[in-house]
């Protein structure tokens, strides 16, 4: 065979292996031991913060609370102003570590950005935490905060390296994009709440402002937040039921709330205000 046709065959088998997946297409630029960015006169809820979290629906703005957790696409800035003229505070939630097909920047991600689909949400796909193209995406949307008027921001799925991605991004991949996301938040004057993160609260409890988690209390593990009860910055809970009748049942899991200084509200899996019980004390 000629050199020439040799060569060809050799590119386009080497093509055809690199088509094979993610696996290994990235290098993080990310430093995972950048250090924390305090950010200056910016919004920080203490422990005794009282909330609110609608993502779905029109959202009920009658609650006498100190913030509201709302959606960073589908809420107008009008909205977050006026909020914010009843004297509330406004969290924007999206999420960083996905990819979901109805948002508007979804063609901005690549084909190497993306993994597999969350479990049960077939339009959602995993993003590679190390993609620079990633980065940029994430960047624009603490922008569109900026840009809406929000307090601060509330970023989704960021300890997907224990999950089935699709992807081979690691801890330290992650940690590196976590503390990213956080002190990116705060070069723009946004206060930023870890999502879960459970493995990680502790290397990052000085980068964030408070702790949103779901369901520590169904799963035992809401212990593992106390370092940032300890460091004076709240653990915003939900736990989830199908029901009110079944929300309003929970009054022992209220009171371990009160008495762990959680703040924990008792909402419906769609986080639409169909019901809402919250464990004030």
């Amino acid at each position: 065979m000629p050199l020439s046709r040799i060569l060809v065959l050799v590119i386009a088998l080497a093509l055809i292996a690199g088509c094979g997946g993610n696996d290994g297409e990235f290098v993080s630029p990310l430093d995972p031991a950048v250090l924390p960015m305090p950010g200056g006169n910016l919004y920080r809820p203490t422990v005794a913060t009282t909330w609110q979290w609608q993502i779905q629906g029109t959202v009920n703005t009658s609650y006498d609370v100190e913030l509201y957790d709302i959606d960073l696409f589908d809420v107008d800035a009008s909205l977050i102003s006026q909020l914010q003229g009843a004297g509330r505070r406004v969290i924007c939630y999206f999420s960083a570590g996905s990819a979901e097909d109805f948002r508007s920047d979804f063609d901005q991600f690549e084909p190497r950005d993306l993994g597999k689909a969350l479990d049960g949400f077939a339009n959602e796909l995993y993003v590679d935490v190390r993609s620079a193209n990633v980065h940029n995406i994430m960047l624009a949307r603490l922008d569109l905060a900026v840009d809406k008027g929000c307090d601060g921001v509330e970023p989704d799925n960021v300890q997907s390296f224990e999950l089935d991605t699709g992807l081979s991004f690691d801890a330290t991949d992650q940690l590196a994009f976590n503390r990213f996301i956080a002190n990116e938040s705060h070069a723009r004057g946004l206060s930023v709440g870890l999502k879960n993160g459970n493995t990680q609260a502790s290397q990052l409890v000085d980068y964030y402002d408070f702790e949103l988690n779901e369901q520590c209390h169904e799963f035992g593990e809401c212990d593992v937040f106390n370092v940032f009860l300890a460091a004076g910055k709240p653990v915003l809970n939900a736990e989830y039921r199908a029901t009110l009748a079944e929300a309003q049942a929970e009054t022992a899991l209220c009171a371990q709330a009160v008495g762990e200084n959680i703040r924990t509200l008792i909402l419906p899996l769609d986080l639409d205000d169909s019901f809402r019980v919250s464990c004030e004390p």
